[in-house]
């Protein structure tokens, strides 16, 4: 029955074999085609990304080649504060790529203002060089070349409102406002009892944190920390939940991003140091140490030295120079005095050279270039002081290895640009009596004192429990301020720890009770013509724009 049944359905197909056959092979090429198909796009993809990585490798390559360039820029201008020489290029084989770099001189430095980044507004010198980088290799021998503008900008340090190298820490026990940039190439501590104020730039080569260093030994405040924003608002460390924004908090980035508009950076955020060029291995402290010690102390830049009770001046003869010993006149006309009174803070007697900047200044001596070095040294607790510094004949930096003193208000008449770099830097105000420095803390009242000049100092850092006294008491004090106001217009710069004045900060007793502070930064330092003779200056590479082409190897 049912072999009827199948014969009966076969019936038709018999006749029909070569039909059939056809049909099958039609769907057997069908599919073959689809196979090649597949099989060629799959190759063709696997060909299309093997480029793309190999481009890509390429551009990797290529980009090695220019930081190495850029390195070698950085490192020179780090340690020599030179352009490096020669300049960077040569050719490196790297994971089966050959990459050459070549560094182009774009001409002399010129000078300009910044106009981007955390240093914008600020006046530099700026060198600019174009480096190219072509990277060639790979298995379908890519070629990738990058083009990258990159300028070495060095930047005179005084347009800091305050920089420091070591860590930086701001707890005024009043108000205090800062008006100018605030910069460390460490980490900075910032907390208030009755509000801080930060007007600018704001940044820190480590981190920056809301409370005190951990090894102050002091406890922490819950006043405001306001810092400026792009559309000059103030803006609170302080988030509404009570607690702080700083870069221990997890979306520190994006958080200080948004709050600050990118006025508040530290490494996180891309923020790297700003190297000071000194000598090779050299530090900061170098441009006070005597010359015997240092190729880049200021006594080789000085005009007018006082050194161990002589005094020399520097005299141009035809077209050399050579020093000449002043002393007798100094001396006779009363320029240089020895002085003698009691510190608390070092709790030791201080002998100093007392240099009358009133009588200098008609002297016929003051120095041609404006900078004096100083240097006491006789005995161990030897210091430099400038008394009767009202009126500067001109511009004047003085640099010396020991504390420097200023005695009552300077450069306040005819106001020029001074700079003052010490050891550790005091203020002893208009009522100083060195008759009373021996007595207790109520016979020392101060009297109201103004200083106008850019002083570069060093501190005893925070550490074992006690604090470094923080940027509100960079320059020390020996007197009951109470009520009364120490005025300071210029920068504030912090590069070394104290070497001779390494009395730990303390406060009350008979040592000293804090002033009314009324601090602002100078502006007149950011015009580069009214920057203090020998100004130092900070470096930064920065790099701008920049080309990236994928070339043939036939071009």
């Amino acid at each position: 029955m049912k072999r009827r049944f199948l014969s009966r359905m076969l019936a038709p197909l018999r006749g029909e074999d070569g039909l059939a056959l056809f049909i099958v092979l039609s769907i057997v090429l069908l599919l073959s085609v689809v196979g090649m198909v597949a099989v060629i796009r799959s190759k063709t993809e696997v060909d299309i990304s093997g480029v793309e990585r190999t481009e890509r490798m390429a551009f990797y390559a290529a980009e090695a080649g220019m930081e190495k360039a850029i390195a070698v820029i950085q490192e020179s201008y780090m340690t020599t504060g030179l352009p490096p020489d020669p300049l960077p290029s040569g050719t490196m084989e790297l994971e089966g790529y050959t990459v050459s770099y070549t560094t182009v001189d774009k001409g002399p430095a010129e000078e300009k203002t910044l106009t981007h980044g955390a240093y914008e507004g600020l006046y530099a010198l700026v060198k600019t060089y174009t480096i190219v980088a072509d990277a060639t290799g790979g298995a379908y021998n890519a070629r990738s070349r990058l083009t990258q503008v990159v300028e070495d900008a060095l930047i005179p340090l005084f347009q800091f409102a305050v920089f420091y190298e070591g860590d930086l820490e701001i707890a005024p026990p009043t108000q205090m406002n800062l008006e100018g940039r605030v910069h460390t190439n460490s980490d900075m501590y910032l907390q208030s009892d009755n509000g801080l104020e930060i007007d600018s730039y704001t940044t820190a080569s480590g981190n920056i944190y809301h409370g005190r260093h951990p090894d102050s030994g002091k406890s922490e405040s819950d006043g405001d920390v306001l810092i400026k924003d792009a559309a000059d608002d103030y803006q609170n460390m302080k988030n509404e939940d009570g607690t702080w924004l700083d870069s221990t908090d997890p979306t520190w980035i994006s958080s200080a991003l948004d709050r600050w508009d990118g006025l508040v950076e530290d490494s996180h955020l891309g923020r790297s140091e700003l190297h000071m060029p000194v000598v090779t291995e050299g530090e900061p402290l170098d441009l006070i140490k005597r010359g015997s010690e240092s190729a880049d102390s200021y006594e080789h830049k000085a005009g007018l030295k006082f050194v161990g009770g002589q005094v020399y001046h520097w005299e141009v003869v035809g077209e050399e120079g050579q020093w000449e010993d002043v002393t007798a006149e100094m001396t006779a006309q009363g320029i240089l005095t020895n002085g003698s009174f009691y510190n608390y803070r070092e709790g030791q007697w201080i002998s100093s050279y007392d240099i009358d900047i009133s009588k200098l200044n008609g002297s016929g001596y003051w120095p041609d270039n404006g900078i004096i070095y100083a240097a006491h040294t006789d005995g161990e607790n030897g210091a430099i002081r400038l008394v009767q510094g009202q009126q500067l004949a001109g511009p004047l930096t003085v640099a010396t290895e020991n504390p420097l003193y200023t005695l009552g208000h300077y450069n306040t008449q005819q106001k020029q640009p001074a700079a003052l770099l010490s050891d550790a830097y005091n203020v002893l105000s208009t009522s100083w009596d060195d008759s009373k420095s021996t007595k207790s803390l109520s016979y020392r009242r101060a009297g109201n004192t103004t200083v106008n000049a850019c002083i570069m100092t060093g501190i005893v850092p925070s550490g074992d429990g006690h604090y470094s006294g923080g940027l509100e008491n960079l320059p020390r004090f020996l007197e009951k301020w109470t009520n009364k106001t120490f005025t300071h217009q210029g920068s504030m710069v912090c590069l070394w720890e104290s070497q001779q004045a390494t009395g730990t900060w303390y406060y009350g007793g008979s040592y000293y009770t804090a002033p009314q502070r009324d601090w602002g930064f100078d502006e007149m330092y950011l015009d580069p013509t009214l920057m203090p003779p020998g100004t130092a200056m900070v470096n930064t590479v920065q790099r701008e724009r920049w080309i990236h082409q994928l070339a043939s190897l036939d071009e």
